[in-house]
């Protein structure tokens, strides 16, 4: 699934689909010492190179049997590459994926069952939104390895001469009212794209509503459910704060691009938009923060969809036990605190929360991703994500069409098209 730009490392990573010649596998040391040759992908810029190295000495120096080979992959036709390999004899050991991928795979018989090792690395505590996404039928084939979310990057200056203090802003009701003394003159209030549908999403959340449900055995489109009515709704009202364009989302300009300008007080995005929007206008640099999407009610914040990776470990691996120690200490505790800080990413427990405290962005995410989600658990939903009826649907509505009908006429789509992929 596509995604985001992530703090700190500033990169755009794409979770998409392909086949590419390189060779993965896995064998014994060639010292012939009956160690394990473990071979590992992760993906482009999901560790730095300074934390890739120090992590490669530690497990070399905990775990001498092991020769760890780590294979940075591309994420642009990442999906192809990893059903190739899964079909293979010569799969990788351990492969991160993107969490909303693990379904596919899962449902192909090519992942091993981790099921039995989540109480041993601490599954109670899991974000949900990379937990959920890694489980299929039941049985446990991603572990959540990190995370990253949205939030709203503000202009703290904007803010202050507008008199609204982001520290009350506790509900979506206080971020209309906000956003409203914000809009005024030439300067838009927030900057909301018509078909920014992550965030749709988590409003649709926030009312007990989903994109789409499974009722006996069969996935529908729930788009016109009275709770993901409300939501829409709500984004509605938000949207109209701004001058976004109805017709395009939040790449179409660029938003952070749009909010160098300096005309705009606040957009939804991953922290790392801040980066783009200094590089491009450096006078802002120091005028950016960061507040988690407000929730429905002051008591929790609002639902987000998280991103982010899970480790998998392939059925065709030749070495389960030491693909199993790579998982867990890559996941476990002590490097979590070590690599979330290190790259501005969520850590895989709530319980870890604290870790990313100094670095603003990412604690906002990390508020936001206890209330994290991932769209529906089925490979039927990349059909749904490939043709994207929600974004027409939402464009609809907001250049007048009537929401209920719109909804009603998505929703078909929706179901037409996750079933037609089943």
């Amino acid at each position: 699934m596509k995604f985001r730009m992530l703090s700190g490392a500033s990169s755009l990573l794409v979770l998409t689909a392909l086949l590419s010649a390189c060779s993965s596998g896995s064998g014994e040391t060639a010292d012939g010492g009956g160690g394990s040759e473990l071979t590992v992908w992760l993906m482009r810029d999901s560790v730095s190179a300074a934390f890739q190295k120090q992590f490669t000495e530690a497990f070399a120096e905990a775990h001498p049997d092991i020769d760890l080979k780590i294979q940075i992959q591309e994420w642009d036709g990442i999906g192809q590459k990893v059903t190739a390999a899964l079909a293979s004899n010569d799969a990788p050991d351990v492969i991160e994926v993107g969490n909303t991928q693990v379904a596919q795979y899962a449902q192909s018989g090519g992942l091993a069952d981790l099921t039995d090792k989540k109480a041993d690395l601490g599954g109670d505590t899991w974000l949900k939104g990379l937990a959920e996404p890694g489980a299929w039928e039941g049985k446990q084939y991603g572990i959540p390895y990190y995370a990253a979310n949205r939030v709203v990057v503000y202009r703290k200056d904007l803010f202050q001469q507008a008199g609204v203090d982001p520290a009350d802003i506790e509900t979506r009701d206080q971020w209309l009212a906000a956003t409203r003394k914000l809009d005024r003159g030439g300067q838009q209030g927030i900057y909301l794209t018509g078909q920014t549908w992550y965030a749709l999403a988590g409003f649709i959340w926030d009312e007990g509503g989903d994109l789409a449900v499974e009722e006996g055995g069969r996935w529908k489109g729930a788009l016109d459910t009275p709770e993901a009515l409300a939501g829409m709704r709500f984004y509605e009202r938000l949207q109209a704060l701004g001058k976004g364009p109805k017709d395009a989302d939040e790449a179409n300009p660029p938003q952070a691009e749009v909010m160098a300008q300096g005309e705009v007080a606040q957009i939804i995005s991953v922290p790392g938009g801040a980066n783009v929007i200094a590089e491009h206008n450096p006078a802002l640099k120091d005028k950016l923060g960061f507040f988690p999407i407000p929730g429905k009610t002051a008591d929790r914040p609002g639902a987000v969809f998280t991103g982010g990776s899970d480790l998998v470990i392939p059925a065709a691996s030749q070495h389960q036990d030491a693909a199993y120690t790579f998982v867990k200490e890559l996941t476990g505790d002590a490097w979590q605190k070590k690599l979330a800080p290190a790259m501005s990413y969520v850590p895989n427990k709530t319980s870890l929360a604290p870790a990313v405290a100094s670095d603003p962005g990412a604690a906002a995410m990390a508020v936001g991703a206890a209330e994290g989600r991932a769209t529906p658990n089925t490979p039927g939903w990349a059909a749904v994500e490939a043709e994207n009826p929600i974004k027409d649907y939402m464009t609809a509505v907001l250049t007048g069409g009537d929401m209920e009908q719109e909804a009603a006429a998505a929703s078909e789509e929706i179901t037409r098209a996750m079933n037609s992929a089943s």
